[in-house]
């Protein structure tokens, strides 16, 4: 998956005769699945529940419309790398939000080995999607903030904006890492909805030469919502 596929989305002219007709057909499958599947919920708590379904739940927040494609859960399998080389590795991302102004998110990876089946425990983040609230900068409420903290040991703040309707780019603004975290550098990531409703993404995360470089791609099939 390259930066481009991501950019142009699924919406691009050029890109409207490459899905077959048998992806095509396998792509309205998982829909009529996906559309009856959502996040479990404890029934008891006195507050909104969470929901990946935008058929379930509460109505998306208005300000989160720019958004809206990304709510839902998405499993798949992308590639990495990292200091001892390149891998693969299957990843789960969970988008939901209860009708506040955020999305919550959620994603963890497991790294497989050369059969493709799971090898140990990878990357994992939690955190919040919203967009910045300006009354003083209306150009600047269109902002993306990104809020993520990482298991590896460091918090990370990322701004961008849509660059259309299914397509996001965003940038590392500030990065902090605890004592016993990772060192890294930030990072510059691009998401987009493509041919066949598919989540794709890329990051590049700055080196030790001050340079960005490819780190992270992955492709992610709907899986519920």
């Amino acid at each position: 998956m390259t930066s481009d596929e991501v950019r142009d989305g699924a919406g691009n002219p050029a890109d409207s005769g490459k899905c077959t007709a048998a992806e095509i057909f396998q792509a309205a499958k998982r829909s009529t699945v996906s559309a009856a599947r959502n996040i479990p919920d404890f029934d008891d708590l006195p507050v909104p529940s969470d929901t990946a379904n935008l058929r379930e739940g509460a109505n998306l927040n208005s300000t989160l419309l720019a958004l809206l494609p990304l709510v839902g859960v998405w499993r798949g399998k992308g590639e990495g790398r990292g200091p001892n080389g390149d891998y693969r590795f299957g990843q789960q991302i969970v988008v939901s939000h209860n009708g506040g102004n955020y999305l919550n998110w959620e994603a963890r990876s497991w790294r497989l080995d050369d059969a493709g089946e799971y090898q140990e425990t990878g990357l994992r983040e939690t955190g919040f999607w919203r967009f910045v609230s300006d009354p003083y900068d209306p150009t600047e409420s269109q902002a993306i903030e990104l809020l993520l903290a990482h298991s590896s040991g460091y918090v990370e703040l990322f701004y961008g904006r849509p660059r259309n309707a299914s397509s996001w780019e965003l940038v590392t603004d500030a990065l902090a890492c605890s004592k016993s975290g990772v060192l890294v550098g930030g990072a510059k990531r691009l998401y987009g909805i493509v041919e066949g409703g598919d989540l794709a993404y890329v990051e590049e995360r700055v080196d030790a030469d001050g340079g960005l470089v490819p780190h992270l791609s992955a492709r992610l099939y709907r899986f519920a919502g």
